[in-house]
């Protein structure tokens, strides 16, 4: 289970010196505008996944006329230090260098829904595999391997199609078929897990955001054309083999795991011709899904909220913070609007920011 008992950030965007210590429930953190609350947000992202969900640009992140910033956290027993400049990344677990950054999630399972990173239903396939991906990952860790695999023999195949070097493709083809076929099963293994939750009883207080919940469904296109097995290696490096000519027509690999998608629908109605009410709800649904099955999986994560105010309205809202509540997850969350009857029906510890400056309140 992940609770961050401690955390320092300092120099992060206008957060120059900050310690605090959040309650292991929910923890909102309520102030004007422009005062830092989405920084908050960014800078636990950042502590989890080693990169920002609003920017690729280290220049943004670091305070003004500052070099580094760096984050500290205690993480149950472990402590956690990041720190990042423009040339440099060290990221150390209990004063121990480590450079692979899946080890870092490992210990920080951090789920977020913000406008910044979009909503998963109708959004882009891109954001779609990312929230895939991840709950993948944390499901079944040893699935960064394939990847990475995937991502390297990826690249080398790009390379030899856009240099015509047609003797070496197959080996690589092999080598992608095998990483494919993997990365294909997991992810239709995880679908098939989350899909089992959405039905169970445990979803039924979220029944109040769309009724009736179970005719909300989703279906996993792996990226690869129809008559491709895409969990068989065999089906998958024939497939490119005999596709050879086209793809050096092309000069990329235009289909493969890299292109998966996840197709939304409710009430046999396609995600895009959804209301943005009902998409919004529907990615809420699916990520309060993922966050449930990890729990189930003693892997609680660490939610973050950034300005629900805006996505939802307030019934909506109280149904989302009760439920987060019953499944004990450390949360943090920014302003909700000030709506007085949800912070007291959820009972959180409450931080006030004002000019990048964070203070507990009585």
């Amino acid at each position: 289970m992940a609770v961050i008992n401690k955390l320092s950030i300092n120099q992060f965007r206008n957060l120059e010196c900050q310690y605090i210590t959040p309650s292991k429930g929910i923890n909102l953190f309520i102030g004007n505008n422009a005062q830092g609350k989405t920084n908050l947000i960014e800078a636990i992202y950042y502590l989890g996944h080693n990169r920002s969900f609003k920017t690729k640009s280290i220049k943004e992140v670091i305070r003004f006329d500052h070099e580094v910033f760096q984050l500290n956290a205690q993480i149950g027993e472990d402590r956690v230090k990041l720190e990042k400049s423009k040339n440099k990344n060290t990221i150390t677990i209990n004063q121990q260098r480590i450079n692979n950054t899946s080890q870092l999630s490992k210990i920080l399972p951090i789920q977020i829904i913000t406008p910044d990173k979009g909503f998963i239903v109708n959004g882009t396939p891109k954001i779609k595999r990312s929230y895939l991906d991840w709950g993948v990952f944390h499901v079944k860790q040893d699935s960064v391997k394939a990847f990475k695999s995937y991502n390297k023999v990826l690249k080398n195949i790009n390379t030899l199609l856009i240099n015509n070097k047609v003797d070496e493709l197959n080996f690589w083809f092999l080598e992608l078929a095998k990483s494919a076929a993997q990365i294909n099963q997991n992810r239709i293994h995880y679908l098939q897990q989350l899909k089992q939750t959405v039905f169970s009883n445990q979803l039924n207080l979220l029944s109040e955001l769309i009724d009736p919940l179970d005719n909300f469904n989703y279906q996993f296109s792996s990226g690869w054309p129809k008559e491709v097995d895409e969990t068989s290696k065999q089906s998958i490096y024939q497939y490119l083999c005999k596709n050879k000519g086209a793809l050096l027509r092309v000069k990329h690999l235009n289909y493969g795991s890299h292109k998966a998608n996840i197709s939304f629908s409710l009430n046999d109605k396609k995600e895009c011709f959804l209301s943005r009410g009902e998409q919004k709800t529907l990615s809420i649904i699916f990520w309060l899904t993922q966050v449930l099955l990890l729990v189930n999986l003693e892997t609680n994560p660490i939610v973050l909220i950034d300005d629900i105010s805006s996505e939802l309205d307030s019934k909506k809202i109280n149904i989302v913070l009760q439920y987060l509540k019953t499944l004990k997850v450390q949360t943090f969350m920014t302003d909700i609007g000030h709506n007085l009857s949800i912070i007291n029906s959820i009972n959180p510890t409450i931080f006030q920011i004002d000019n990048g400056t964070i203070k507990l309140m009585d």
